[in-house]
């Protein structure tokens, strides 16, 4: 579905990401782990259209995307939920739900999309009206990842969805991610919290200042000794 190849991505003179090259396949959760500045989110930026390569290629189910814009790279499929969630404060929930299906017209449809968000997150129902920026952190990540599967994307590419939540709410998200994935949405996934990222995906590489320098089975990557001593705490 996805292949990344020879990405090359510069901040200025900071060579970001160098080289990076893999791929996610239909229906899979693959997880990208790694210290912060490693170029996890870069490359989600990348893929997303919200950056550009100097060389290499992005492509979405045999299409190179790596020129297209960010507006468009969600209409062929692909959506971003950001690191910080990034939700619309001043609007409601159901409004900052509606903003993710902007690129679409059938109002059943988007309907549809939102019932099945409710589903997913019957507290997002519960406080629908509620402003966005009153929500509390874990509130504002479902919302986050809500308005991500308001375009209906066949990719999803998550960006530290756990980033201060409670171990409960943690729990608790990881498993609506798996939820979301077993419903038939691949998913690129970026996460520190590496234990809980490798228990759901399928396949992982690991990030060290902007190469991958390991990559293989999710199984095999929690069992390698590095990763368990630098990522695992064990």
């Amino acid at each position: 579905m996805l292949q990344v190849e020879n990405l090359n991505v510069y901040y200025g003179a900071i060579h970001a990401l160098q080289g990076i090259t893999f791929n996610v396949d239909e229906g899979e959760i693959v997880t990208l782990i790694g210290a912060n500045g490693a170029g996890k989110s870069t490359t989600l930026r990348t893929i997303s259209g919200l950056l550009r390569s100097r060389t290499g290629a992005v492509r979405f189910k045999g299409e190179d995307i790596s020129t297209v814009a960010a507006e468009k790279i969600v209409q062929l499929g692909i959506s971003h939920v950001p690191e910080g969630r990034k939700i619309f404060a001043p609007l409601s929930v159901r409004e900052n739900l509606m903003m993710g299906a902007y690129t679409r017209n059938d109002q059943a449809e988007i309907l549809e999309s939102l019932e099945r968000v409710y589903r997913s997150f019957p507290r997002l129902k519960e406080r629908a009206a509620q402003y966005g920026g009153t929500l509390s952190g874990g509130e504002q990540q479902m919302l986050a990842t809500g308005r991500g599967l308001m375009s209906r994307p066949t990719l999803l590419l998550l960006d530290e969805p756990s980033m201060g939540l409670s171990p409960i709410l943690v729990e608790e998200i990881f498993r609506i991610i798996a939820e979301i994935n077993k419903e038939g949405t691949s998913i690129l996934l970026v996460e520190q919290n590496a234990q809980m990222a490798l228990s759901i995906a399928s396949r992982a590489y690991v990030l060290e200042t902007g190469r991958i320098v390991l990559s293989g089975s999710a199984k095999e990557i929690a069992e390698n000794p590095q990763v368990r001593a630098a990522y695992l705490g064990i």
